[in-house]
């Protein structure tokens, strides 16, 4: 399993009402469902990824959450996660207002274009990094908003969105001593946990 879904499972109660948004093939909401007892629904609008939740099981809707979560009662789940899926979204400030209105509380995990990595391939070569993360071409990419750790903080403060926990990742392991004091340069993935 990923380090991000590692520390997203230990982010989640046991037995919680979990809400996945842009759950790709069910991959985490199956690991919380068989780890933490938790009960949940996906959400997800690739249909290849869709029939990838149906084949693991997984309750999935099919909704783009762009277009709000309207057919979810306020705090109607205990957890709403979204993992890799903020860069994505059009408007993800809404969407942040939103998964917090349905969930008591929130886990976002996102890469931040802020790391060394993709710095220097920009300097090096002049042009946009493919990775293993994220494998797509400068013009074919879903991810459309480009954030970095400093930029998502700022955006929470400005939300009144407090920061539980976060935990910063180079990938494969967390950020701990020399690497976890400039976040933005070598986090390579961040994930927090929030509430309003």
């Amino acid at each position: 399993m990923r380090v991000d879904h590692d520390i997203i499972q230990a982010f989640v109660p046991p037995k919680s009402r979990v809400l996945d948004l842009g759950c790709g093939d069910g991959s985490l909401l199956q690991a919380l469902i068989k780890n933490k007892s938790a009960s949940g629904v996906g959400v997800e609008i690739d249909w290849n990824k869709f029939a990838g939740c149906l084949a693991k099981g997984i309750s999935v809707i099919d909704q783009n959450i762009d277009d709000g979560l309207g057919n979810f009662d306020d705090q109607s789940f205990d957890v709403v996660i979204m993992s890799q899926t903020l860069q994505a979204l059009n408007r993800p400030d809404q969407v942040l207002d939103e998964m917090l209105r349905v969930g008591r509380e929130g886990i976002v995990a996102f890469p931040n274009f802020g790391h060394w990595r993709p710095r220097l391939h920009l300097i090096k070569k002049g042009r946009m990094p493919v990775s293993e993360l994220m494998p797509y071409e400068w013009y074919d990419t879903p991810n459309i908003h480009f954030c970095t750790v400093k930029d998502f903080e700022v955006l929470c403060k400005e939300k009144g969105i407090k920061i539980l926990h976060k935990e910063l990742t180079d990938g494969v392991n967390r950020l701990q001593g020399f690497s976890s004091r400039w976040p933005n340069l070598f986090a390579s993935t961040a994930i927090y946990h929030l509430s309003k």
